[in-house]
C-alpha cells in the first residue's frame, strides 16, 4: 500500500542509470527471468547491454528504438520502464520492471507505470501504447487495467527479441486513453 509519506517519481534513464538495468538483468536468477517469459539462451550480457543501450541513448527520440525510464520510491532508484519496437507518431511497446522484490505487489507499479506514460507518449508522439506481458507472469497482468490500460487478446507469439513462444495479454493504451487519465 502506498502511504502518503512515499515519493514516487520518474526519470529519463541517464548514461549512469543504464549499469542499474544492466545490473538488473545479470543479477536475477534463471528461474525468475523465466518466469517473465525470457528464453535464457537468447540473454545477453550486461556489456552487450549496456553498449546497445548507450548507442540508443544517443539517439535524437524520432531514432531510437528503445527508451528506458527509472523508477524511484523515496529516491532511490527500484525500477525501468521501457519502450522498444518504436514507430514513432505511431506506437511503442512496452516493459515494467521492478527490481526489489519486496517492492513487489506493493501497488508502486500501477502508480509508476501512470508516471512513465507521459515521458513515451509525449516523447515519441504515440498513438498509442502495447503491452505483451507473459499471460503466466500475474504482476504486470495485475498492474496494467490498474493503470488504464485496456485488455485486447490473449494469444501465443515470441514478444520479444529475448523471449521464448508464450501466451501473451496484450493490453493497449490510445493517445485518447492516456489523455483521459486522472
Amino acid at each position: 500500500m502506498i502511504s502518503w509519506m512515499t515519493c514516487l517519481y520518474v526519470k529519463e534513464a541517464t548514461l549512469q542509470d543504464i549499469r542499474l538495468i544492466a545490473e538488473y538483468w545479470e543479477k536475477a536468477s534463471d528461474s525468475f527471468l523465466e518466469s517473465l517469459g525470457v528464453d535464457l539462451s537468447k540473454r545477453v550480457s550486461a556489456d552487450v547491454l549496456i553498449e546497445r543501450l548507450t548507442y540508443q541513448y544517443s539517439l535524437p527520440y524520432a531514432e531510437k528504438q528503445a527508451y528506458p525510464v527509472i523508477w524511484y520510491v523515496n529516491n532511490r532508484p527500484v525500477g525501468h520502464c521501457n519502450i522498444n519496437m518504436i514507430s514513432f507518431g505511431e506506437e511503442a511497446h512496452m516493459h515494467l520492471h521492478l527490481w526489489e522484490p519486496l517492492l513487489r505487489r506493493s501497488g508502486y507499479g500501477s502508480q509508476l507505470v501512470k508516471l512513465s506514460l507521459p515521458f513515451f507518449f509525449k516523447n515519441f508522439n504515440l498513438k498509442k501504447l502495447i503491452c505483451e506481458p507473459y499471460a503466466l507472469n500475474d504482476a504486470p497482468n495485475k498492474t496494467l487495467p490498474k493503470a488504464g490500460f485496456t485488455f485486447v487478446k490473449e494469444y501465443v507469439t515470441v514478444p520479444g527479441s529475448i523471449s521464448f513462444e508464450q501466451p501473451v495479454k496484450q493490453w493497449i493504451m490510445t493517445i485518447e486513453d492516456f489523455e483521459n487519465l486522472k
